[in-house]
């Protein structure tokens, strides 16, 4: 085929893309996955994946191979075509990745009447090394634009701040602006050296504050400060974009020195929507395209008002948007050399010749780089192009006249009503100021209350016994957190003797009423949400994300249990003429709730809530690594007005006190979450009856994993890093679901396995309190030997590729990420859970290979999957044999009613928690049968 009959049916392809929904969300992610297909036959059954009439996709002169696809030399025949399309496509968006083709891009559009500003693609970094690399190729790129600045003219180049630290977190804002700086510093200084100019580009909204922040304070400083050749962009489709800009116009007033502003509408919007709705967070953009359309204008106007201060760049394909700027700036004389437009390589052709006629200044954003680290750019530019609310689209439809490009944006028919879903508590998003300081300032408030004292909590007294549990800071272990008294058999004793006698009363108060007093916690627990995760950060060393984590968690299953107790309490029914059945539920009696230390407000709070809103009372025996925060917990139960006896807190040493619980006759239930171990050795002792005991025993027991992520040869190498250093080495690995396996397919083993390398290596390790730090301490001494006795042992089998060391680890029990390559599945590495940041790599020859791998041990808890292989992802979904199963994210972070938590095997018996089911393992259940009929009568 022609390149000219490939380009007009590719052209055709594309206006259809407006017309369907499904079959642009679909080509999208096709294209996004192609560059990585490397067999013909590999791409023709993605192709097949992906679109269910693949027909649809061709011209008529290749339906017959497109029909018999599966057979020779069909694949051969369409894949040349798919690639080569893809290819045109792609380097109608981006000038290209050798320096050549880049130069004759510019010389073009300098013949053209237009300048341009370059951008190097590939922005997303994984590692310092990575961001180190990006640094050197912008400084590389200044010196290439400088030696042909005879010949091109003055350069500009654009820059995103992710590309220059792996580690710019919201949370971490101050950090993430230092290294940025520094690594900004050089290049700025460069170019002013050079003549060039340079825009810092606007990405997420989660880092828009570090943006700002960088661009303001390096503009300040001595070097930098009256130099006018800085710009920053802007996003109208956000809600605070006008009151950004005011500010930053009264900042470039104070700093004397002219700045330049790129006003652009966003290419993130789908993103920031579904994050945000996800999250349950306000949505931070506008929600219809009036309203970012009016936010434009408002913008615009602002801009061109102060263009003495700040020099406007009008970036739009917008007709209407151009044709106001003009207008505003004709009104408004500004020089020719203190404004200007800018519109996108590749797109809108024809208005950019209109505008360099009508002799308007003109800039083009021309990315540069490889495909396949392109592809999101890629991707965003189709959306744009392809949305059937895209002004580009509307201009090359026939039938728009100039007065509806021209039209006012107003509001139109609004959004249908869209399903909310579970509401959930939503984590802090750390991207205002103010909410950064209450979180720091509960640190510090908390720091001064280390060291108290808190007694037993038994009935309606406090107690104080003679043995003590000293709780210490894991990441100080000098820091004493608090004291707590320690129970005696004696004590136990009298918890179950005050917990029986509460019950009666407890029981017939009623589901609702019970439902209440969960909520009524909630609310209470979320007015102190941040004093509660400080003690994390002290009692257990949860870095600030894992620590508000926790009690947002906590908080959703106080919410979550009390809807689903009311609803158990209905019972259900199942009458038939002459008799009814009611179908009722019962709490069970006594329950013994013990939970682990690495959730110890969530896991407590889920395990405790449940059992009392069902009716039964409860004894709660923390963890002896996190007695403060289940005192804590307690406390404000009783605050909430939880009667006396209901929930008894009963801290004691597991092996003698635990045990004689879980053996005591007049306990009906033991819920309990922690090692494999430690759950079959309950399992054991629950199961002997005793001769006054008179009920046999239920055990909820929440075990351990072996957790295994696979990754495809498909996959998103971005993605898949990202997951697996939050799923391996988030909380230092100390979670049940945390990933300790990697399955790697043979054809991105070697390219996999160095980046992922060096993102482990670029974690910033330290104590939990900064918001910086990712990796925080394991929990103890004896916790930090035995992981270190587990990387030995796999050190002295060869095995180990990269172990981290940690900089004055002698004050806290810190290790660094540990990953062993090449591991056999049957090592002990593969099989054995060390519950810390260690991480097993492994091969597989192919997906089904991959699977038999994941399931080869007794566990089956969490696992996960990267793949953009619809076929595979269907084939997970039924054959890897775990609980939570997690395709193409992060296999942590299971969300209470969404990802109901749990496995079985030997991870686990039961119902899952935070699921529609758990409480059913909480109460027994009830028939109630009446015969109604009398003499022959029976009521309808």
């Amino acid at each position: 085929h022609s390149a000219r009959g490939t380009r007009k049916w590719l052209m055709g392809l594309l206006a259809r893309l407006a017309e369907d929904d499904l079959l642009r969300v679909q080509l999208l992610r096709f294209i996004d996955v192609l560059p990585t297909l490397k067999s013909d036959t590999d791409l023709v059954e993605h192709m097949k994946a992906y679109f269910l009439d693949v027909e649809l996709l061709f011209p008529e002169s290749l339906k017959r191979e497109i029909k018999h696809a599966d057979q020779w030399p069909a694949p051969h025949i369409i894949a040349p075509i798919i690639r080569e399309s893809a290819e045109w496509i792609g380097h109608r968006f981006i000038a290209g990745h050798e320096p050549a083709k880049a130069e004759r891009a510019l010389k073009r559009l300098i013949k053209q009447g237009r300048m341009a500003s370059l951008d190097i693609l590939g922005e997303t970094v994984l590692s310092e090394r990575e961001a180190c690399a990006y640094q050197s190729q912008y400084l590389e790129l200044i010196e290439s634009l400088a030696l042909k600045t005879k010949h091109l003219g003055p350069f500009h180049i654009s820059i995103k701040a992710s590309s220059l630290y792996s580690q710019m977190k919201p949370w971490a804002t101050e950090e993430s602006t230092e290294v940025i700086k520094q690594r900004l510093r050089p290049i700025l200084m460069r170019v002013r050296e050079c003549g060039g100019s340079i825009t810092l580009d606007m990405e997420h909204y989660d880092t828009k504050h570090i943006i700002l922040k960088v661009f303001r304070e390096i503009l300040m400083e001595r070097e930098f400060r009256d130099w006018d050749g800085a710009g920053i962009a802007l996003q109208a489709y956000l809600k605070d974009t006008e009151d950004d800009l005011t500010d930053l116009i009264q900042w470039a007033k104070d700093r004397g020195t002219a700045v330049w502003v790129r006003l652009v509408r966003g290419a993130y919007w789908d993103l920031e929507t579904v994050v945000a709705r996800r999250e349950g967070w306000p949505l931070p953009v506008w929600e219809e395209k009036w309203q970012t359309d009016q936010n434009y204008e408002r913008c615009l106007a602002l801009l061109i008002k102060n263009y003495r201060h700040i020099h406007p760049a009008v970036a739009t394909h917008n007709v209407r948007s151009l044709a106001l700027a003009m207008a505003l700036i004709k009104d408004a004389a500004i020089p020719s050399n203190q404004y200007e437009f800018q519109m996108l390589y590749g797109m809108a052709d024809g208005l950019q010749a209109g505008l360099v006629e009508m002799g308007q200044p003109l800039r083009i954003y021309v990315p540069t780089g490889p495909i396949i680290p392109g592809m999101a750019y890629l991707v965003r530019r189709l959306l744009e192009n392809s949305s059937n609310t895209s002004f580009l689209h509307q201009a090359m439809m026939p039938r728009v006249d100039d007065a509806e490009l021209l039209a006012e944006p107003l509001p139109s028919e609004a959004r249908n009503g869209e399903e909310k879903g579970l509401l959930v508590e939503p984590v802090h998003r750390f991207v205002k100021t103010s909410e950064r300081q209450l979180f720091s300032d509960a640190i510090e408030n908390v720091r001064g209350e280390l060291g108290g004292f808190h007694p037993l909590m038994i009935g309606s007294q406090d107690l104080i016994t003679e043995q003590r549990i000293l709780s210490f800071n894991p990441a100080r272990p000098s820091e004493l957190v608090g004291e707590v008294s320690a129970a005696t058999e004696k004590e136990a004793d009298s918890a179950v003797a005050a917990a029986n006698s509460a019950l009666p009363a407890w029981r017939e108060c009623g589901a609702s009423e019970r439902a209440r007093l969960l909520r009524k916690a909630a609310s209470l627990l979320r007015s102190r949400r941040d004093q509660f995760s400080a003690w994390e950060i002290f009692e257990v060393g949860k870095t600030w994300r894992e620590a508000d984590a926790d009690v947002a968690e906590a908080i959703d299953y106080l919410h979550y249990y009390a809807d689903q107790a009311e609803r158990l309490d209905a019972g259900q029914r199942f009458d038939v003429f002459g008799e009814t059945n009611a179908y009722l539920y019962q709490p069970r009696g006594v329950a013994i709730i013990l939970p682990p230390w690495n959730f110890p407000l969530a896991i407590a709070t889920g395990m405790l809530s449940a059992a009392i809103v069902c009716g039964n009372t409860a004894i709660l025996k923390p963890s002896s690594q996190s007695p403060v925060t289940a005192a804590l917990l307690v406390r404000l139960l009783h605050e909430v007005g939880v009667p006396e006896g209901v929930v008894n807190y009963l801290p004691a040493e597991g092996r003698t006190v635990g045990e004689y619980l879980v053996r005591h006759p007049k306990v009906n239930l033991i819920a309990f979450t922690g090692s494999r171990q430690v759950g079959i050795r309950i399992q054991q002792l629950a199961t002997k009856c005793m001769a006054e005991q008179g009920h046999v025993k239920h055990v909820i027991a929440e075990m351990g994993g072996k957790n295994a992520i696979i990754v495809d040869e498909d996959a998103d190498l971005d993605d898949a890093i990202a997951g697996i250093v939050a799923s391996a080495f988030g909380y230092a690995g100390q979670k049940c679901s945390a990933c300790s396996r990697v399955i790697a397919l043979n054809g991105i083993y070697d390219e996999l396995l160095p980046r992922l390398v060096q993102a482990a290596g670029s974690l910033p390790i330290g104590p939990p309190e900064l918001p910086s730090t990712f990796l925080g301490p394991v929990i103890s001494a004896s916790a930090k030997k035995r992981i270190e006795q587990a990387i030995s042992a796999g050190q002295e089998r060869g095995l180990l590729l990269q172990s981290k060391e940690v900089p004055g680890s002698d004050d806290g029990f810190f290790i660094g990420p540990a990953i062993f390559s090449d591991v056999r599945p049957d090592d002990p590495i593969a099989q054995e859970e060390i519950f810390g940041p260690v991480l097993a790599f492994m091969k597989a020859e192919n997906f089904d290979q991959a699977l038999k791998i994941a399931n080869c041990t007794p566990y089956a808890l969490a696992g996960g999957v990267y793949s953009r292989n619809p076929h595979h992802l269907h084939q997970s979904a039924s054959m890897f044999d775990v609980g939570n199963l997690y395709l193409n994210r992060a296999i942590t972070g299971a969300v209470v009613g969404r990802n109901p938590f749990g496995g079985f095997r030997m991870s686990g018996v039961g119902h899952k928690a935070g699921g529609p089911d758990y409480l059913l393992q909480f109460v027994q259940a009830k028939t109630v049968t009446e015969n109604t009929l009398r003499r022959g009568f029976a009521p309808e």
